[in-house]
C-alpha cells in the first residue's frame, strides 16, 4: 500500500481558530487544501495519477500551539474533529494525525486520549519547536510517555519559525533553509536528550529526510560524546530508531546520502501536498524511483509506512 505520511488539509474555519493576522485562512482557497468536493476531487486524481492510495494529514505547521490554554484546546478539539469527518467520508484515502494544543501539557494528554480512543486517530502530529520551546524540553515528557505506552506515532513538522534565529527569519529564508534546519535541530534535541531510547515504542517520524541529518551524521557522532557527554546512545544508532519522510523537491542526491546514511528501511514516501502539487506531486514520487534501486524504491515507498501505520 503507497501512503503519503507528509500531506495537508486545513478548513478556512480551523484556521481562523488560530488567531493571528487572519493571512493563514487563505491558503486552503488559494492551494486546493480545503474540504471541497471541488478540492477533494482534484487531491484525488492527483493521488490516483501518482498512484498513492492514503494520504496521512496533518495541519502542522498551523498548529493549535497557541499561549491561551482555552484557545489552544478549542482550535485542536476543532480541527480534530474536522480531520475525523473527512477520514470517516473518505476512509480509503485519508488517516489523520492528531493536532496537540501545546505547550499544554495536561489538556494535550486528555487529546491524546481523546483523538486516538474516541476519534481514531493515526498518532499525533506537532513542529519542530512550541512557542520557543525546543521537542527536548522536559515539560513534554508526559505526551511521549503516552504515546509509548500506545505504541503510537509521533510526526515531527517545520514549525516556520525561522529555527528561533533573526538570521534565517529576517532575511526571507524561512521555508528555504529555515525549515530543513529546524528538522535538523528537533531530531538531534530528541537525539541527545535520549527520548528515542527511552521511549522505544513510540514511532518518531521527522520530515525532509531529517534535515541535513545525513550529511551531519557521522560528524555528530565525533563531536557528541564530547559536547553532550550525557547523550546515551550514538546519534547514529538512535536515528535508526526514526523514520525520515522523502521530501526533499526531487533532489536524488540527497535522498541517496539519506539512504546511504540512515538506510532504506527508515524512510517513508512524503509530497507536502498541497505545496507540492499537480506536476510537482507526481516529481515527488516518481523521483524516488529514479534515485534508488527498485528494491530500494520499493522498501520506501509501498512498504515502510504500510507497517508503522498497520495498513
Amino acid at each position: 500500500m503507497r501512503i503519503d505520511v507528509h500531506a495537508h488539509l486545513w478548513s478556512e474555519r480551523y484556521l481562523e481558530q488560530l488567531g493571528g493576522d487572519g493571512e493563514p485562512a487563505q491558503v486552503p482557497r488559494s492551494l486546493g487544501a480545503g474540504a471541497t468536493d471541488e478540492d477533494l476531487a482534484a487531491r484525488f486524481a492527483q493521488m490516483d495519477a501518482a498512484g498513492v492510495d492514503v494520504q496521512i494529514l496533518s495541519a502542522t505547521p498551523f498548529s493549535p500551539h497557541l499561549p491561551d490554554e482555552a484557545a489552544a484546546v478549542r482550535a485542536a478539539r476543532t480541527g480534530n474533529d474536522e480531520y475525523t469527518a473527512v477520514v470517516a467520508q473518505h476512509p480509503d484515502r485519508f488517516r489523520a494525525f492528531a493536532a496537540l494544543p501545546l505547550p499544554h501539557v495536561d489538556a494535550s494528554v486528555k487529546e491524546i486520549t481523546r483523538a486516538l480512543d474516541d476519534l481514531g486517530m493515526a498518532g499525533v502530529g506537532i513542529t519542530t519547536s512550541v512557542l520557543g520551546r525546543g521537542l527536548d524540553d522536559p515539560a513534554f515528557e508526559p505526551v511521549y510517555e503516552e504515546l509509548n505506552r500506545r505504541g503510537s506515532v509521533l510526526y515531527v513538522h517545520p514549525a516556520g519559525a525561522g529555527a528561533g534565529s533573526d538570521l534565517i527569519a529576517g532575511h526571507n529564508l524561512t521555508w528555504s533553509i529555515g525549515a530543513p534546519v529546524e528538522d535538523t535541530v528537533a531530531v538531534m534535541q530528541l537525539i541527545l536528550a535520549g527520548i528515542p531510547s527511552r521511549y522505544p515504542d513510540m514511532k518518531i517520524i521527522i520530515s525532509h529526510l531529517g534535515g541535513a541529518l545525513p550529511m551531519v551524521l557521522n560528524r555528530a557522532d565525533h563531536q557528541v560524546p564530547w559536547e553532550s557527554p550525557g547523550t546515551p546512545e550514538l546519534p547514529s544508532v538512535a536515528a535508526r530508531r526514526m523514520w525520515f519522510d522523502t521530501v526533499a523537491h526531487d533532489h536524488a542526491p540527497a535522498l541517496r546520502a539519506a539512504v546511504d546514511t540512515l538506510g532504506a528501511d527508515r524512510l517513508v514516501l512524503g509530497t507536502d501536498f498541497p505545496f507540492q502539487a499537480k506536476a510537482e506531486y507526481q516529481s515527488a514520487i516518481d523521483y524516488i524511483s529514479r534515485a534508488v534501486s527498485a528494491e530500494q524504491a520499493t522498501t520506501i515507498l509501498d512498504t515502510n509506512a504500510a507497517a508503522i501505520f498497520g495498513l
